[in-house]
């Protein structure tokens, strides 16, 4: 397995002061929203002169790009899969192929829980975290699917999560590797340090693990909020949901981080509205984008208190039951994977992990995929450099041997 030592090294990246980074952004993203509008602009009127437009021709160009820009559908599962256990607020997936060999021990796919659904991890034929795992030969797999937050689920709670964690992989034999994106890599850590001995290998995208580390905008805005207003914003905004965090919200909050990437998506719809090849790569990605789903509140609130505000994970403080969630207790073989460009959880707030845990210096991989957040998950790079090489690595750990 490749080791910490063969990668270069990272030096800490200090946080800058909140206010001063939300500024810096904002005056960036406005700069690039208006050089976006103008480049799209120049583009549009170019093409239109080429072709000698009218005003009708601009009418039912219009009208095209914004049928297509409506035309939504629900995200849905494309691989094989039967679900294995359900609760109000969890599904457990089981991917295994007909006849997958039983010699090799059980993976479980947490997916991200931010106000979109669980389906990004299989996010389109070709276009598969999922897939990707089985070809490296984790043919024992099963996934998570977080549902949507109902009134019934709004005071679902962390113990509730990590509960059906537990439950999945005690179906899946007791023991087994756990593959953790963003949110869902936070929660498969904090699973992993109160239940070591479940844990086979870790392996985490994109996750935050040091919440206050590097620049990272979520960061600043909730320390920005909370030094002055403490937890009562989030609270109403649960509260004028009914209970629940609103999934639109947090997309709003999303794409207000750059929306000069909205902004050139949709004018490159415009742009672009007759090639049908754009148009259907336009349409996955919005239908997974813009399908939000709610957040239960009481768990909403309990992450951003003790995690985005408190920071508890990073130094031991965090208490689940009256258990202490101590990173020391994770010895099993760590992968971590983070994304250059990604402005969510810089990649610092993931690294920090390798410091903290109780797993040898020999048996932690750190890799960079040049891409952002969600490239991650769903990025040409990612999927076919990047998540190959490190689910190899996990399989070559993963043999009869161990699942024995």
């Amino acid at each position: 397995m490749p080791s910490n030592t063969d990668l270069t090294s990272r030096a800490p990246v200090a946080p800058s002061q909140p206010t001063a980074l939300l500024a810096r952004n904002a005056a960036s993203n406005t700069a690039a929203s208006l050089a976006e509008i103008a480049r799209s602009s120049r583009s549009l009127w170019t093409s239109a002169a080429a072709k000698r437009a009218t005003p009708l021709d601009f009418a039912a160009r219009g009208g095209q790009w914004w049928s297509s820009m409506t035309d939504r559908r629900v995200p849905t599962w494309h691989l094989p899969h039967r679900t294995v256990l359900s609760t109000p607020f969890a599904h457990v997936h089981d991917f295994s192929p007909a006849g997958a060999a039983a010699d090799v021990v059980p993976t479980l796919v947490l997916p991200p829980q931010a106000g979109h659904s669980s389906h990004v991890v299989d996010f389109a034929p070709g276009q598969s975290q999922l897939t990707v795992l089985l070809e490296a030969g984790l043919t024992q797999l099963y996934a998570m699917e977080w549902r949507p937050a109902t009134a019934e689920t709004r005071e679902v709670t962390i113990t509730d999560y990590l509960d059906v964690i537990d439950r999945a992989i005690v179906h899946a034999g007791g023991r087994a590797n756990l593959v953790g994106d963003c949110q869902g890599g936070w929660l498969a850590t904090i699973y992993a340090a109160l239940h070591p001995d479940r844990v086979h290998t870790l392996t985490l995208a994109g996750a935050p693990i040091d919440f206050h580390a590097g620049e990272s905008l979520i960061a600043a805005s909730t320390h920005v909020m909370t030094r002055s207003l403490g937890m009562a914003p989030y609270r109403a905004l649960v509260a004028l949901n009914g209970g629940n965090m609103s999934g639109r919200a947090v997309l709003a909050n999303f794409i207000l981080m750059q929306p000069q990437t909205e902004i050139g998506r949709q004018l490159a719809l415009l742009e672009n509205v007759d090639d049908p090849e754009h148009v259907e790569r336009y349409r996955v990605f919005e239908d997974w984008f813009k399908h939000t789903q709610d957040i239960p509140g009481a768990f909403y609130l309990w992450l951003v208190e003790h995690l985005f505000h408190k920071n508890e994970l990073i130094d031991g403080r965090l208490v689940v039951d009256g258990r202490r969630a101590d990173l020391a207790n994770i010895t099993c073989p760590l992968f971590l994977l983070a994304g250059a460009r990604d402005h969510i959880t810089p990649p610092a707030q993931l690294f920090a992990a390798a410091d903290a845990v109780g797993t040898a210096s020999g048996q932690i991989v750190q890799r960079t995929s040049a891409g952002g957040h969600l490239g991650l998950f769903t990025g040409r790079q990612a999927l076919t450099q990047d998540w190959p090489v490190l689910m190899s690595a996990v399989r070559s750990l993963s043999g009869s041997e161990a699942a024995a």
